[in-house]
């Protein structure tokens, strides 16, 4: 192999890149990424960056001796260039401005974008949090008084909120569900955390859609409810989860559904190009469905192992680290590797969940699966260690890649909705929008 091309310069683009020098890569390296920024780390952005305790340049992902200056990595940068297209069996990549990249193998990493909705598009105080940019956008908005209305419960949504009310915001959660994050923790453990919103001053809303808006002057104003309730709104986040970024993968030959169809190592349909990252939905072999996971841990670990593949097609495949991310909200640190799905017994091994400080251990059939620590790391990383270490031994060399026809993929819609304003709304103009999706409560 002469030339790879890594399309997307976000944290799995520059892993798969330190992935393949370390693997022994000495050809050319294209590094193509639509930001103009260098690498950064995006977790954050919804944190201490949003909250002015540390600037962009405490992001990024580039160590003292990297970057511009000395770049180890002797790759050709393309930032601010954005892929329009590919031939995936020539591995010819095209780029905005109509210049080509050929190359023998390629990384497709371009990752997500924030689910929007579309109702909402361009209205001057209503945002989403994606980007460096889009936390540029919002923090100026988060002053003591303002009144904000977080369309959505997951973590982004979760982690903003905690961050604004330090900052003396008021705010309001809109979540679908009965409870919030209860797919990625279940139901249980989901309602223990959930509390935090409350005992912290934050309205949580749970089991309700947005069905109307009210706009005046370019600006939302305030949100009608399903159920008739309205909601004042200075500033609004939409944080209803992430779509693929693979709209450029059209007609490329490479297979897609929620995100790009990979084997269990990241090998798409099309010899010499593999795909990482929060745009790539691997075979989950448990389950024998495909799966986006869009935690930073898989966006830091699987590249290696897709690098692995593209560089030496006939490697023994090694086995995936358990899921794992973590989240802080309110002065608790959150902690979760494994997979919540399927488990018959969740059981609290140390601590107390009522002072939200406490470990609990998923179980299925009897077996350890999956373990939540809140505020407790010590005792988490002790499980997590022990849960990856059960994993499978090494396998060989998984033969062609598991496409629709062999396997499912996990994936998520939205309902529409609408509703008539009642005469006791603001006068202002009204108009309807899309109910949220449960899935991205």
């Amino acid at each position: 192999m002469q030339t790879l091309a890594i399309v997307g310069a976000s944290l799995a683009g520059i892993s798969a890149a330190r992935s393949a020098r370390a693997q022994g890569f000495a050809g050319r390296l294209v590094i193509i990424g639509d930001e103009a920024h260098r690498p950064y780390d995006r977790p954050p952005l919804s944190k201490d960056f949003l909250a002015g305790k540390i600037t962009p340049g405490h992001l990024l992902l580039e160590n003292a001796g990297e970057g511009e200056a000395a770049d180890p990595l002797q790759a050709e940068w393309l930032l601010g260039r954005a892929a329009r297209s590919l031939d995936a069996g020539a591995r010819r990549v095209t780029l905005d401005d109509g210049s080509v990249i050929e190359a023998d193998g390629v990384v497709i990493a371009t990752g997500a974008s924030a689910r929007t909705l579309p109702e909402l598009a361009g209205l001057a105080n209503v945002f989403t949090l994606r980007t460096l940019e889009d936390a540029q956008d919002l923090a100026p908005e988060l002053v003591p008084g303002t009144r904000l209305v977080i369309v959505g419960a997951g973590f982004i949504g979760a982690e903003v909120a905690s961050t604004a009310r330090a900052l003396g915001v008021e705010v309001t959660v809109v979540c679908t569900g009965a409870v919030p994050l209860s797919r990625p923790l279940g139901a249980e453990m989901a309602a223990t955390l959930a509390a935090l919103h409350g005992i912290n001053g934050v309205e949580l809303i749970c089991d309700a859609t947005v069905e109307s808006y009210y706009s005046g002057e370019g600006v939302v104003s305030g949100l009608r409810l399903a159920d008739g309730r309205y909601l004042p709104a200075d500033v609004v986040l939409v944080a209803i989860g992430a779509v693929p970024n693979t709209a450029w993968l059209a007609g490329s030959g490479i297979e897609l559904g929620d995100g790009v169809l990979c084997d269990p190592m990241g090998r798409t349909n099309v010899p010499g190009v593999v795909a990482v990252g929060d745009c790539a939905a691997w075979l989950d072999e448990e389950s024998g469905r495909h799966r986006r996971v869009e935690h930073w841990s898989c966006a830091a670990e699987r590249p290696s192992l897709a690098v692995t593949a593209l560089l030496d097609p006939g490697a023994a495949r090694r086995p995936l680290n358990l899921p794992y991310f973590w989240s802080d909200q309110y002065n608790v640190r959150i902690q979760f590797a494994g997979q919540a799905r399927d488990t018959d017994q969740v059981s609290i091994e140390a601590g107390d969940p009522a002072a939200h400080s406490f470990l609990a251990v998923y179980y299925r059939g009897g077996e350890p699966v999956a373990v939540l620590g809140v505020n407790q790391p010590r005792l988490f990383n002790k499980w997590k260690r022990q849960l990856n270490a059960a994993r499978p031994v090494d396998t060989p060399a998984a033969e062609g890649h598991a496409g629709v026809a062999a396997a499912g993929t996990a994936a998520a819609g939205t309902a529409p909705g609408s509703a008539t304003p009642t005469s006791a709304a603001p006068t202002c103009t009204a108009r309807s929008v899309l109910a949220v999706s449960a899935s991205f409560a």
